[in-house]
C-alpha cells in the first residue's frame, strides 16, 4: 500500500458574532473544528488540541559589576488563565509504534470538533506590548508512526468586558493649574490651565469634548495642546518596565501675551486601541488625556486627565445614571466654581401631562414598536415604563451636551465593540 500525505491542517472557529472573528469572554464556550485534508490513506496514531491563555513578560537591563565587567539581567513573568488539552482521535501514547492502535484516514477531507469553556473567573484582554503580551491559542498536533508531527497554532481574541455606564466611569474628571515664570531677578505674570472632561469612560472611536481655558500673563507666546497616551506597565522579579505612547493629539491656536483662548467641547477622537487592561497582575494598560501649554524656553504646564478605554459603548440614557452632585455641576461655572444666574424653572408635571393622558399612555405597548424594541432591549423597557412618570427636579437634569458615537475607521476592535452597544 501507498502511504497518503497531508495536504493540509487548519483550525477553524465557531464565531459567536456578525463579524466572523473569534472573540470571546470569560466563561464563554469556545468551539471549532480540526480540519484534515490527505490524499490517499494515511495511519494515525493521534489527533490532539492543546488550547491554553497567559500573560508573559521579559525583558533586558545591562549591568555594571565593575570597571571591567558587564552582565545581562533578564526579566520574565508568566500568569497562565488556563491549559486545557483534549484528543480527537487514537490515544495519548505518542511514544507507541505499534501496528496496534492506529487509525487509519481515508482520502478527502476530514473534520473533527473540538470545544472548551473559558474560566468564569476574570481574564486578561488579548494584547501585544513592548515587553509583554497576552495571548490565548488553540493548536492542533497530527502523529503518525515514524513521521514527524504536523502542527498547527491558531490564536483567538478575549476581551474582558469594561462597561463604561458605571457610575465611576460616567464621572467628569478635571483640574486646575498655574505657573509663573521667572527669567534672573524678572518674574512675568502667571500662566494659567484648567480643564475638565464630561466623563472617565470611552470607547475606541468616540471623540472626547474638552473644556479648557487658558489665560497668558506672561511676556511669551504660548501655544495649547492636548494628547492621548497610552501607558504599558509590565512587571517582573519585583521590577518594573514602564512604555508610554502617543495614541492622539490635537493643537490649539497661539496665545499672545494677555490673552485668554476657551475650548468650549474642542474633539479629540480615540483611534482603534486596546482596551484597558486594569485586572493583570503582571501587564497594565492605562490611557490618560493631557492638556498642557507649550512654553518656550520653559518646562510645560499640564494637566493628567484619566482615562478608562471600555468595551461597552455608552447607552443612550448613559449620562442620567450619573451622580446627581456630577450633573449639578454642570450647571455651575466651573472654571470659576461661582453660580451662574438660575433660568427660570419648567412648569410642574401636572401642568403639562393630565392625569387622562398619563393613564392612556401607560396602556401596552403596541406591535409596531417591536422592532425598536429589539434594536434597545431591556433598555426600550425601561423607557417604555418611565417616560410618563415625573421628570426629576429641576437641579438634577443635566445640561450638558452629549456626546455622539462616532464612526470608527472600521478596524478590528471597533467591529467587535458594535456587538454590545
Amino acid at each position: 500500500m501507498v502511504l497518503g500525505k497531508v495536504k493540509s491542517l487548519t483550525i477553524s472557529f465557531d464565531c459567536l458574532n456578525d463579524s466572523n472573528v473569534p472573540v470571546y469572554s470569560s466563561g464563554d464556550t469556545v468551539s471549532g473544528r480540526v480540519n484534515l485534508e490527505v490524499t490517499g490513506e494515511i495511519r494515525v496514531k493521534s489527533l490532539k488540541i492543546h488550547a491554553r491563555g497567559h500573560a508573559k513578560v521579559r525583558w533586558t537591563e545591562s549591568r555594571n559589576a565593575g570597571s571591567n565587567t558587564a552582565y545581562t539581567q533578564n526579566y520574565t513573568e508568566e500568569v497562565e488563565y488556563f491549559n486545557h488539552k483534549d484528543i480527537l482521535i487514537g490515544h495519548e501514547r505518542d511514544d507507541d509504534n505499534s501496528e496496534e492502535g492506529f487509525n487509519t484516514i481515508h482520502s478527502g477531507r476530514h473534520e473533527y470538533a473540538f470545544s472548551f469553556e473559558l474560566p468564569q473567573t476574570p481574564l486578561a484582554t488579548s494584547f501585544e506590548g513592548r515587553h509583554g503580551s497576552v495571548r490565548y491559542w488553540v493548536k492542533a498536533e497530527l502523529h503518525r508512526p515514524w513521521l514527524l508531527p504536523v502542527k498547527l497554532k491558531k490564536e483567538f481574541t478575549v476581551f474582558e468586558h469594561i462597561d463604561i455606564n458605571t457610575p465611576s466611569l460616567l464621572s467628569p474628571q478635571a483640574g486646575t493649574k498655574e505657573k509663573t515664570l521667572c527669567c534672573w531677578f524678572c518674574t512675568s505674570g502667571p500662566i494659567s490651565l484648567s480643564a475638565k472632561i464630561e466623563r472617565k469612560g470611552y470607547t475606541p472611536g468616540e471623540s472626547i469634548q474638552i473644556f479648557a481655558e487658558i489665560e497668558n500673563c506672561s511676556s511669551r507666546m504660548v501655544v495649547p495642546k492636548a494628547a492621548i497616551y497610552q501607558t504599558q506597565a509590565f512587571y517582573a522579579k519585583g521590577k518594573m518596565k514602564e512604555v508610554k505612547q502617543l495614541v492622539a493629539n490635537l493643537r490649539g491656536d497661539s496665545l499672545s501675551s494677555g490673552k485668554t483662548d476657551t475650548w468650549n467641547g474642542k474633539l479629540l477622537k480615540i483611534p482603534p486601541v486596546s482596551p484597558s487592561i486594569l485586572d493583570c497582575s503582571i501587564i497594565r494598560v492605562e490611557y490618560s488625556l493631557m492638556v498642557y501649554v507649550d512654553i518656550p524656553g520653559a518646562m510645560d504646564l499640564f494637566l493628567n486627565l484619566p482615562l478608562v478605554i471600555g468595551t461597552i459603548p455608552l447607552h443612550p440614557f448613559g449620562s442620567r445614571t450619573s451622580s446627581v452632585s456630577s450633573q449639578c455641576s454642570m450647571n455651575m461655572n466651573w472654571l470659576g466654581l461661582s453660580l451662574r444666574e438660575r433660568p427660570e424653572a419648567p412648569p410642574s408635571y401636572a401642568e403639562v401631562v393630565t392625569e387622562e393622558q398619563r393613564r392612556n399612555n401607560l396602556a401596552p405597548v403596541s406591535a409596531c414598536d417591536d422592532f425598536e424594541r429589539a434594536l434597545q432591549g431591556p433598555l426600550f423597557a425601561y423607557i417604555q415604563e418611565f417616560r410618563f412618570l415625573p421628570p426629576p427636579l429641576y437641579s438634577e437634569v443635566s445640561t450638558s451636551s452629549s456626546l455622539k458615537w462616532a464612526d470608527s475607521p472600521g478596524k478590528q476592535h471597533y467591529r467587535l465593540f458594535k456587538k454590545y452597544s
